[in-house]
Parts: structure tokens; C-alpha cells; sequence
């Protein structure tokens, strides 16, 4: 078994030292939910033979120590220099390739469920949510407000509430699936969204905007125009730059891309059923579905809801919408 565990083991370090290294790449989900499996079997084998294996030979030991005790005394020997509580410990004491893996298995499952079903965090890495979310938040998402989902397969198993407008979530990049993307629903499923001269329109009504103090945005060292707008249930800022124009350049070849129009104003797109349209709250600094098309309902992770850390400024804590 030592041997084993040391492939095993192997095998774990040489897959995360690869992601490192950009050799492949990675999957923290699969990652997690394989070291979940493979402790959770060394676990069961721990609880069930190889701890009951080891209290057997203590037992032994300690039997095989009294009766040999017993035979000095008879030959008048009273003291004996075996430490028997001492070689008990030894025997019971798990080995190393054990501490590795059934030792280590009430923590991963512990973090599995809880990333897997109930919240996983996340980190911002770029500015296409500024200025509800800036780069380096640290995030935290809910992952049973849409319906729970296995974790890797992504499949739904409950129903949960249904995506909103306004809502600001995190999905598998639809191009690229093993990615993790952050963007605000603002289509849901049968909606015309039209984004013309950089005024956003939903089934022909303009949605409210309204103009707030300009942005200052310290990595660029520029000021940005920036609006309140309500959407939905949600009232939310965002930021227009006067230096980028309104129409969409380089859109990609996505599917239903026959249900948008493309044109030197902007976009308009019927949103498919099962599928939401998905835009950035930095507008003319966002790839979302104007470039890439509809988030499938399958591709959904889980609804962003809290920054809980940002080591660059701690007043960035707190709920958003």
C-alpha cells in the first residue's frame, strides 16, 4: 500500500504542478472531487481493516507481554524493562501514507460539499464588472439559488429560482467551458434586448438610467462616465468610455446567432428559450454575449452576491448588486 499511495500521491502533484506550469489544463472541480473519492476509500479501508488490523496486533502484543511477565515472575523476575504502553502507541499509530489520505479526508469532503452545494469563491481577475466589482475581489457565490448541481457534470438535480434580470452571476464560458466567466443577466429567455448607441433596451422599453459622479479608475489613471440603472429588482452602476464606439466589432460565430442584428449602432438579440443574454457592467470594456452569444441554462454556476475580501482595500467588503 505504501507504494500505491506513493503514485497516487504522485500522480496529484504532478497534475497540479502541470496546471501550474500550464502544461494542461486544470480542473479544481475534478481535482477536488477525485481527492475526495480516493480519501474517502482510504478512509473506509482505515476505519474498517487497517484500524481494527493494528488494535489486534496492540492486543496481541499486549497479551504476549503479560503471559511473558507472568512466566518471570514465576522465576522470581519482577522487573522488566519493556515499555509496553510505549510499543502500543507505535503499532496504533497511523502510518504516513495513511495521515496523507484517510487523515486528511474529513477536511476535503468537508470543503467539497461546501463549494460544490453551498458557496465557492472566486476571484475577479479583470475589469469587465467595474464598477460593481473591481480586480482583485475576492467573491463569494451562491450555489443553490438556481438549483443545486453536481459537481463536475454540472447537471441540475432541484429546481431553484429561475435567473433574473439585474443578477449578477457566474457561468461556464459558453466558447470555452472549463472557464469560469462573471457577467450581469440583463435578457432573459424570450427577451429582445437591444444595446443601441450604448442605451440598453429590453422588449422596446429603454431601462432607467441616470447620470452619477464619473469614475476614477486607478489602473488606467482615466475617469469614466458612469449611470445608475435599474434593472429589474436591481439598482446598479456602470461605466460608458466616449473613446470606444457603439457598434460590435469581431462578434464570433455562436449559436442562435441568427437571433441578433448586428449593425453600426449596436446589437439587438432574441434571447432563446433556456438561454440568458449576459453583459458586463463596464460596457465598452466587456466581452459578453454581444461578442459570444447566450449562456445555456447548463452552463449556469451560481448567483455572486458577496465580496469578502479584498486585500488592497478592505472597504471593498460587503454585499453588491
Amino acid at each position: 500500500m505504501q507504494v500505491l499511495t506513493s503514485f497516487v500521491l504522485a500522480a496529484f502533484v504532478g497534475y497540479i504542478g502541470a496546471w501550474y506550469f500550464g502544461i494542461v489544463e486544470g480542473n479544481f472541480a475534478l481535482l477536488l472531487f477525485l481527492a475526495t473519492v480516493v480519501t474517502g476509500i482510504y478512509w473506509f479501508l482505515e476505519r474498517f481493516y487497517f484500524l481494527p488490523q493494528r488494535q489486534k496486533a496492540a492486543m496481541q502484543l499486549e497479551s504476549q507481554t503479560l503471559q511473558r511477565r507472568k512466566e518471570l515472575g514465576k522465576l522470581g523476575i519482577s522487573e522488566v524493562d519493556d515499555n509496553i504502553a510505549e510499543a502500543r502507541n507505535r503499532i496504533l499509530a497511523q502510518p504516513w501514507w495513511l495521515d496523507w489520505t484517510a487523515g486528511l479526508f474529513p477536511v476535503i469532503i468537508a470543503v467539497f460539499f461546501l463549494r460544490s452545494f453551498l458557496f465557492e469563491p472566486f476571484k475577479i481577475p479583470s475589469g469587465s464588472m467595474i464598477p460593481t466589482l473591481l480586480v482583485g475581489d475576492l467573491i463569494l457565490v451562491n450555489k443553490f439559488h438556481y438549483g443545486l448541481r453536481l459537481p463536475v457534470i454540472n447537471t441540475k438535480i432541484t429546481d431553484g429560482n429561475a435567473p433574473q434580470r439585474g443578477d449578477v452571476m457566474v457561468f461556464r464560458y459558453p466558447p470555452k467551458p472549463s472557464l469560469d466567466y462573471i457577467k450581469r443577466v440583463v435578457g432573459t429567455p424570450g427577451d429582445e434586448v437591444a444595446y443601441l448607441n450604448k442605451r440598453l433596451t429590453i422588449n422596446g422599453q429603454a431601462i432607467e438610467t441616470a447620470a452619477v459622479p464619473e469614475f476614477f479608475d486607478e489602473d488606467s489613471m482615466r475617469y469614466f462616465k458612469q449611470f445608475e440603472e435599474s434593472l429589474g429588482q436591481h439598482k446598479h452602476r456602470l461605466l460608458n468610455d466616449d473613446d470606444r464606439p457603439a457598434f460590435v466589432p469581431g462578434a464570433d460565430d455562436f449559436v442562435f446567432k441568427q437571433n441578433c442584428r448586428y449593425s453600426v449602432e449596436g446589437v439587438v438579440c432574441k434571447v432563446p428559450p433556456g438561454h440568458y443574454f449576459m453583459m458586463g457592467d463596464n460596457r465598452d470594456n466587456s466581452l459578453d454575449s454581444r461578442y459570444w452569444g447566450f449562456v445555456p441554462d447548463k452552463n449556469i454556476v451560481g448567483k455572486a452576491f458577496f465580496v469578502w475580501m479584498n486585500f488592497s482595500s478592505l472597504k471593498r467588503i460587503g454585499s453588491f448588486d
